[in-house]
């Protein structure tokens, strides 16, 4: 049975960081059903909840740094944030924001791989990170894409202590006997300027229904609904700022 809330090690919340929060707010809220529930407070600086009824399951914000790029960031759940951030730079990856505390949901800092992927990583005090995890409109996979696998193979499992399960085709990452995440090597479809990211797949009850309400609410799509062998039916999307995330077929996973 896929978990439902965060656990040490795996994906615990994914945050969109944009310039045009409200076309993102109006389009997640059409595509996903999302309600916005944006923090009053001014040391907040407009972060916004998205939640599906009451549980949580992402947040939108404004751009924070003027070199920011428009963009998903996914968050991994830590026990101690300061000794996963200096595991990531004994391995080779680098602190970018951090460690820090957010009143008293939690500390995180923002980090990356040794290519460059950033990611953040979550030590929970008050709040966990998602409320809800692999059910429609909520946060059901993570997607490194990397132009070198073997480096990254040889990073993540040792800062996490993740399993890997590869094929010729595609390499799984998982954590207590569970996959929750994958990795796909970039080819000549991307662009030489698109740096090694990491991304969200969201669960959908109808891939190509989504891809299609994607595209009337301004965003678009960047990879055309397919069927995974053995697996699910995904597709990649954008949003009207082109921060790219996936989506997945409800009740699926890529084991």
């Amino acid at each position: 049975m896929k978990r439902s809330t965060p656990v040490t090690g795996a994906p615990c919340w994914a945050e969109l960081g944009t310039s045009g929060m409200p076309a993102a707010q109006t389009f997640y809220s059409t595509v996903f059903g999302w309600r916005m529930e944006t923090d009053p407070r001014d040391e907040a600086g407009g972060y916004t909840m998205a939640r599906l009824g009451d549980a949580a399951v992402a947040a939108l914000t404004p751009l924070y740094q003027p070199d920011q790029p428009t963009a998903w960031t996914v968050s991994f759940a830590v026990n101690d944030v300061a000794a996963t951030a200096a595991a990531v730079t004994e391995a080779g990856g680098s602190l970018i924001t951090g460690p820090m505390d957010v009143f008293e949901e939690g500390r995180f800092a923002v980090v990356s791989d040794p290519e460059g992927a950033v990611f953040s990583l979550w030590q929970a005090r008050r709040f966990a990170g998602a409320e809800l995890l692999n059910a429609p409109g909520a946060l059901g996979w993570a997607e490194l894409l990397t132009r070198d696998p073997a480096q990254a193979k040889r990073f993540y499992p040792e800062v996490f202590g993740w399993s890997v399960r590869s094929s010729e085709q595609y390499t799984q990452w998982g954590i207590g006997g569970e996959d929750f995440g994958g990795m796909a090597k970039m080819d000549e479809r991307f662009p030489p300027e698109v740096p090694a990211h990491w991304m969200p797949y969201f669960e959908v009850t109808d891939v190509d229904m989504t891809a299609r309400a994607a595209t009337g609410a301004g965003g678009g799509v960047l990879m055309e609904p397919m069927d995974v062998p053995d697996g699910p039916r995904i597709a990649v999307l954008h949003d009207p700022g082109r921060a790219a995330f996936g989506v997945h077929a409800m009740g699926s996973g890529r084991g």
